[in-house]
């Protein structure tokens, strides 16, 4: 997986800049290019506008757009490119333009409203993360007030099925280009409590993601496997050690389209659940 074009989608407030934070990181790694983005909506929506009326809206479009871009520039300089898209919503402008682009990659901040610390989807990820043809790096609100000063470790969150050979190689791809480990994990979700055969069907359970894990680390050096249990995702999660620079890689579901994002039940909890960032990969055949 390339990582050498990386397209921040960008808005005014902390969640801008927690996504531009995030792809700043990024880019200075790998020596990416990067393109900082505002989509706004197009010039006018309502019908039949007075020629003063369209040109006062799209002088207080450019006016916004301008202001936004600016704020954007005092976080990454002078570095990257800046660009407004018209699109009417925000996520689809997003994927006009990475195609455009050629992005490798599209970076945004976590949606208004989550915890701090988490990851919250609004619009914008909903939009991306079931039509993207590239993968999706989303920051968890406050990554901008005290981003880690770089990438320590990857950990994709793995599970046997069709995609999952092209998901290791890509995280071990991205891991090799980040210089940084990688760490399998499976995640086994229980309930509370338990009669005999179920406490049994549990244990092999375990056992099978166990060795799953094991053959999927096979053949390649320096690579931890854990399997995390809990009463649900977010408890599962927490069994484990996270790293301050740490990045969660998920795949996308085997039902969704080939070479597209799209999120399936269980990477949804992880992202919602998740303390650092999240990437998306597309699914793969």
């Amino acid at each position: 997986m390339k990582l050498d074009n990386v397209l921040a989608g960008y808005v005014a407030g902390p969640r801008g800049r927690d996504g531009l934070c995030l792809a700043l990181l990024l880019r200075e790694r790998v020596h990416a290019r990067l393109t900082v983005a505002t989509v706004q909506p197009p010039a006018w929506s309502a019908p039949g506008p007075s020629k003063a009326e369209e040109s006062a809206w799209r002088a207080y479009l450019r006016e916004q757009a301008a202001a936004m871009l600016d704020q954007a520039r005092e976080l990454a300089g002078d570095d990257a490119e800046y660009v407004t898209h018209p699109y009417r919503g925000s996520g689809r402008g997003l994927l006009e333009l990475a195609r455009r682009s050629g992005a490798d990659v599209v970076v945004i901040g976590s949606a208004p409203g989550g915890g701090r610390g988490r990851i919250a989807l609004g619009s914008t990820a909903d939009q991306l993360l079931h039509a993207s043809s590239v993968p999706v790096l989303l920051a968890p609100r406050g990554f901008g007030d005290d981003p880690p000063p770089a990438f320590e470790r990857l950990t994709l969150a793995y599970r046997r099925g069709p995609g999952c050979d092209a998901a290791i190689k890509d995280a071990a791809r991205t891991a090799a280009v980040l210089d940084v480990p990688l760490r399998l994990v499976t995640l086994v979700v229980s309930p509370g409590r338990r009669r005999k055969i179920e406490k049994d069907m549990l244990g092999s359970l375990r056992d099978q993601a166990a060795a799953d894990l094991r053959a999927a680390a096979r053949g390649r050096s320096s690579v931890d496997v854990e399997v995390l249990e809990g009463r649900n995702v977010a408890q599962a999660l927490g069994t484990t050690t996270w790293l301050r620079g740490e990045m969660i890689i998920c795949a996308s579901s085997d039902t969704g389209p080939l070479r597209r994002v799209f999120l399936g039940d269980t990477s949804i909890k992880i992202v919602k659940a998740a303390t650092c960032p999240v990437m998306i990969l597309t699914r793969q055949p």
